[in-house]
């Protein structure tokens, strides 16, 4: 490297100190000065950061992310920006020379895509730009006949610093050196040396390699970059007890669905397009205050009780229900969804029935009443007399132990991904602590985090390394409500809260799911699949179950306490099955980029308020553009039409542009502009998923 492009170190006093991934500290002198923590050029408010560093950003491999800085010097000479991945052995890799996008705020951006694994880092080098002084100085006195010479003078001798920097292609080089002569050769005129100074190709072979003086790093600030999967994904859940489960009419009792006879549901899923087969818990289930159907608290000899109450006699959170079947059974399962693509996801459940091993083992793990009964979970009014809440204070390294023991089971059985059941009931530190204690080993291994709590805890949660999280998404119907939760998910929090967006769970059937029939089922499976990279849905969606117990937001006879085999022939074979629908909507996911990253969304006015359109663009550092538009009919009831406005700068138009549109769903082609009339019947197709078709290219 040449002196122009080394970080410059000015100034007296005393050194700073920088941990990894941190702004640097300044030490105190015996003098008691302090040496200036900003740099020769200030370089500020550098995104992605979270927590000014204390907790490392997110991306997948080929992720577009965005990095932005305030830039800035005294006076008035030219500065730059240039964005930075550092890759994880601490060399730099990927980086890109950054644009001013806001003049007054000096903001400075630029996009960067990490092309593996593993935790990198972020930075921004600031630093003086001479050859953009000179090109702004020169242009006005050369055209004013001030300082002429002098000026061309020096800038034949900036470009001749710049045709000798190390690592200058020689096309570059070439060029560069082509406009030296032409700088000096008097027998041009002036403005003819000047143009040769300040021609494209010059602009191009610098801003390949800029001559940089002055250059001031900002602190490295961690990047954690995963598999695509911890981004983009597809959830399918399911009870494995229910697939295969029938009422044996001789014996009068219901026989269970067994981990061979959920394997068969295995095809169906993957032929769907989903990614991840994600099974509610598969322990034994505790007899003691067992629940009976639609939550009753009275379970018949037949009533299996829920998966979520873990423990019995046969063992705890590290065994299998044994009406399922064996580890070998098991083992079978995770192979099956293998052959197919598909990974398996368990749902991790930290809570214990009564008659689960700990409580006898660990009664220090819970905590006792007054009246030396061990408390059972509520959230008042609810209340969980079959599930026993572990405490976490007495002692944790024994339960720290425990969960990370248990969890090593599941992932040596072929388990990648887990399902965390309330994460916001126990501690912080110990979901840091955990998951980062399994990257060490196993980095593959994905964590959807089932927080439906207030906005600190969600958050923090996916800071301190959950790679999804269940999302507000189920309660934001209207169009104000999505638009408002999709802007504040796609900028203050994007770059380290993944949304997972799920209509419906065995938890939660919202009254919008309730009374909507097959549209709104529709409908909000368009908003799910194309608003976030990760979506989810609870097996049923596709046979539209919508009716709810009485009172509660739930579905009725809920398969938490009572079997629930499905004809899933029969809806195929009579056509009432929305299984086409989801697997186009899979497919249309998998075809567009746009859709895979959770950036780059936008919102176009519509003269309805029903009527919801967005759109979502990549655009890669080549140049490639992927552009998807999407327009959705909100009311399940009724026919919208409206005009839709769209926003023509967002989509990369001009606003006098027409161009064509192809829907994704139906094959129809359409000539859009600016504004655009739509017509959606409910009934028939709700929403419009139209792919924007490149310049020059027909339908």
């Amino acid at each position: 490297m040449t002196t122009e492009e080394q970080p410059t170190t000015r100034g007296t006093g005393a050194a700073t100190t920088q941990r990894p991934g941190s702004p640097a500290v300044p030490t105190t002198p015996a003098g008691g000065s302090t040496r200036p923590v900003v740099g020769r050029i200030p370089v500020l408010d550098v995104s992605p950061a979270v927590d000014a560093g204390r907790w490392p950003s997110k991306a997948v491999v080929g992720e577009l992310v965005p990095v932005t800085a305030t830039v800035f010097r005294e006076g008035h000479d030219a500065v730059a920006a240039t964005a930075v991945l550092v890759r994880p052995d601490g060399t730099d890799g990927p980086s890109a020379r950054m644009t001013l996008t806001d003049a007054g705020t000096d903001r400075y951006a630029a996009v960067l895509a990490p092309d593996a694994t593993g935790d990198w880092g972020v930075r921004v080098d600031g630093w003086s730009d001479p050859y953009g002084t000179w090109d702004h100085d020169a242009t006005i006195k050369v055209g004013a006949g001030v300082d002429v010479a002098l000026m061309l003078e020096e800038g034949a001798r900036l470009l001749e610093r710049a045709a000798g920097l190390p690592g200058r292609d020689e096309e570059g080089a070439q060029v560069l050196r082509a406009a030296v002569g032409r700088l000096r050769d008097t027998s041009l005129g002036d403005a003819e040396r000047l143009a040769a100074g300040t021609a494209a190709p010059v602009r191009e072979a610098l801003d390949r390699l800029p001559l940089r003086e002055m250059v001031s790093p900002s602190p490295t600030y961690p990047l954690r970059v995963e598999r695509r999967l911890a981004a983009f994904s597809s959830w399918y859940e399911f009870f494995p007890r229910s697939e295969g489960a029938h009422f044996d009419e001789e014996a009068g009792r219901w026989v269970s669905g067994t981990f061979r006879t959920a394997a068969e549901r295995l095809p169906a899923i993957a032929e769907m397009g989903f990614d991840i087969a994600y099974l509610t818990p598969v322990h034994p289930i505790g007899v003691t205050n067992r629940k009976g159907p639609n939550n009753s608290l009275t379970a018949g000899p037949g009533d299996p009780g829920s998966p979520y109450a873990i423990g019995a006699a046969e063992g705890g959170h590290d065994a299998l229900h044994p009406e399922l079947g064996t580890f070998e059974d098991f083992d079978h399962f995770v192979a099956r969804a293998k052959e197919l693509g598909l990974e398996v996801a368990l749902d991790l459940a930290l809570q214990c029935s009564p008659d689960h091993p700990w409580v006898t083992e660990h009664p220090e793990w819970f905590t006792t009443r007054a009246d030396g009964t061990i408390a059972y979970a509520e959230n008042p009014p609810k209340k969980y007399q079959d599930i026993y809440p572990l405490n976490f204070d007495n002692d944790p390294e024994g339960i720290y132990a425990e969960v990370k023991r248990v969890v090593d089971v599941w992932i040596s059985h072929g388990v990648t991904c887990f399902r965390v059941d309330n994460p916001h009931t126990k501690p912080v530190e110990f979901w840091e602590w955990l998951i980062a204690e399994v990257a060490s080993e196993h980095p593959e291994v994905v964590w959807l985090s089932e927080a439906f709590t207030r906005p600190a805890m969600m958050h923090t949660l996916a800071k301190v390394g959950f790679q999804q999280s269940y999302s507000y998404f189920a309660w934001r119907n209207a169009g104000w409500e999505i638009r408002e939760y999709l802007e504040q998910l796609t900028t203050e929090s994007a770059h380290y809260m993944r949304p997972s967006f799920w209509p419906t769970t065995h938890d939660i059937l919202t009254p919008t799911m309730q009374y909507g029939g097959p549209p709104v089922f529709k409908l909000r499976a368009v908003l799910a699949a194309l608003l976030s990279p990760s979506w989810g849905i609870y097996s049923g969606y596709e046979l539209v179950e919508h009716a709810a117990r009485p009172g509660a937001e739930e579905q009725l006879d809920n398969e938490k306490y009572q079997f629930r085999p499905r004809d899933w022939e029969r809806a195929e074979r009579e056509g009432w099955s929305l299984a086409p629908y989801l697997k186009r909507l899979n497919e249309v996911r998998r075809a567009h980029p746009a859709l895979q990253e959770l950036r780059g969304t936008t919102f176009h006015p519509c003269d309805d308020e029903n009527v919801l359109a967005f759109s979502r663009r990549r655009v890669d550092p080549d140049g490639t553009e992927d552009l998807v538009l999407v327009v959705v009919n909100l009311d399940p009831h009724a026919v919208r039409e409206t005009t839709v406005h769209l926003d023509m700068a967002a989509l990369g138009r001009q606003w006098w542009e027409r161009f064509t549109v192809r829907d994704e769903l139906t094959g129809a082609t359409y000539e859009w502009g600016e504004h655009d009339y739509v017509r959606l019947d409910p009934y028939v197709e709700p929403a419009h998923v139209f792919r924007v078709m490149p310049h020059g290219a027909g339908g």
